[in-house]
């Protein structure tokens, strides 16, 4: 997909509290638009795939009219397989879409007066899932800066009778392989003082640091004419071979701002909204919550365009998603 690159900073608005609470003040309503959004995205019969449904009011039902197979308003949508009100899920997408930072099932739950935890953690963790789904069909384009980054998380059970590794290589530290596409700013710094304008973002969580694992997440996610800057370490020794140019750099300490400002901002960012609002990620759900950040940096300039834009994800992907929870 073709995209601009454009500053961090926004003033676009977003959907307040008030404007939400008069626009889905009740379940009907919220159903009502779930509705309207699923009509516009076409639904699709599991069984034939035809596209041409009658919707049986009285059942509540969407019902094929190639083959007759009936499906209902949540089926394959985010929602499959939910009994939680509609409103619950307007609730968590406005909120993920208005917020800046990001919230705790835990938190959900209480405003919500919901009894079980369960179920929201399971409904907040699927939303970041389509978040993640969305953020697949992008190719990051022009010139990309590459590095990893290393985020806290619990160690896993297989690992905790092992000694304690000290430093990159501990239990506690995921690895994260972060994108993101970075252009200079001809003559002149950014609005937030950078060298470079930031484009679209994308983390993803990584089992080691070897080429072979780095290499076809770079093929999978970089347009082939782009060109990279990293630094020189020999997890990337092999990104010449998939892409235009690759830049590899001995960069000291003091010049990381410089040369990959925008990979730096997004970890340190990112970091902080974890240990802000979660605690004791589980290294497996590390990806969701990244997702979210990812998803809501790469349209901050959406402003109340947002909250559809992810309405229209949560109709398009069925997710089936199921846990213990962590």
């Amino acid at each position: 997909m073709p995209k601009t690159f454009i500053f961090v900073e926004t003033n676009h608005k977003v959907m307040n509290l008030l404007n939400f609470v008069s626009q889905y003040p009740d379940e009907a309503s919220c159903r009502t638009k779930f509705k309207e959004f699923r009509d516009k995205q076409g639904v699709v019969c599991p069984r034939c795939g035809g596209k041409e449904h009658y919707w049986k009011k009285d059942k509540e039902n969407y019902e094929c009219k190639h083959c007759g197979k009936r499906q209902s308003l949540r089926a394959n949508t985010v929602m499959h397989g939910s009994q939680l009100p509609f409103r619950y899920w307007f609730i968590a997408i406005h909120l993920l879409t208005s917020t800046k930072k990001s919230f705790s099932a835990a938190e959900l739950q209480r405003q919500l007066g919901h009894k079980r935890y369960a179920p929201i953690w399971e409904l907040l963790h699927k939303l970041r899932l389509i978040m993640g789904k969305r953020d697949e069909l992008y190719t990051l384009s022009d010139v990309i800066e590459l590095d990893e980054g290393f985020f806290s998380t619990e160690i896993d059970e297989d690992e905790k009778d092992k000694p304690l590794k000290r430093g990159r290589g501990s239990q506690k530290k995921s690895k994260v392989l972060v994108m993101a596409e970075s252009k200079p700013v001809e003559g002149k710094m950014t609005k937030t003082g950078k060298p470079r304008q930031v484009g679209h973002l994308k983390m993803i969580v990584i089992d080691d640091l070897k080429s072979d694992t780095i290499n076809p997440l770079v093929e999978k996610n970089v347009s082939d004419e782009t060109t990279i800057d990293s630094d020189d370490s020999t997890s990337y020794v092999k990104l010449k071979d998939i892409v235009k140019e690759h830049r590899p750099q001995v960069i000291p300490k003091e010049k990381i701002g410089t040369i990959l400002p925008w990979v730096h901002i997004a970890i340190s960012n990112a970091k902080r909204m974890l240990l802000d609002i979660f605690h004791d990620i589980k290294p497996q759900y590390l990806q969701n919550y990244l997702n979210e950040f990812c998803y809501k940096f790469n349209r901050r300039y959406f402003g109340e365009n947002l909250f559809d834009r992810l309405m229209i994800a949560a109709v398009a992907y069925k997710n089936n998603f199921r846990s213990n929870n962590g």
